[in-house]
């Protein structure tokens, strides 16, 4: 987002501090697979992302809008899987620690709507965000059941 509109001066002070609070989660969740002895693996493609990715339209404005919903949607879908991980764990650091990741999500999932919100008319964001919404729906449905944050 931040290479495609530079201009945005919010947007690029909020982007460059979600890249840095993601970068430090990567960080912790190489420390954690490090200490039981694991590998990060390739990253497969992840078809609900991809799916999700194929509705945002074309077109300047139409493309920045729903970049950010898409986003928006992504990281409440991450939110709601990490907080059901957390809750199936043992209380302990790995439970500590998959909660504060759902309590950075849901930033995240926040920052994604005010963006949308500082740039668009909330209308127009709130009527695009119930049509990807519902077109969500539909892709998670069709999709298989799979271990997948999103």
């Amino acid at each position: 987002l931040v290479s495609h509109y530079p201009d945005r001066q919010i947007l690029v002070r909020e982007m460059t501090k979600l890249a840095r609070e993601e970068l430090e989660h990567f960080h912790q969740v190489l420390w954690l697979l490090q200490a039981r002895g694991l590998v990060l693996r390739r990253d497969d493609k992840d078809l609900y992302v991809k799916s999700l990715r194929q509705e945002i339209r074309r077109g300047a404005a139409h493309y920045f809008l729903d970049q950010l919903i898409v986003a928006g949607i992504v990281e409440a879908r991450g939110c709601e899987r990490f907080g059901q991980i957390a809750d199936a764990l043992p209380p302990g650091k790995l439970r500590d620690f998959y909660r504060e990741i759902v309590r950075s999500e849901a930033q995240h999932h926040s920052l994604f709507y005010r963006l949308a919100r500082e740039y668009f008319p909330p209308e127009e964001v709130d009527a695009r965000q119930d049509i990807l919404l519902d077109r969500e729906s539909e892709i998670v449905s069709s999709l298989p059941v799979r271990p997948a944050v999103h």
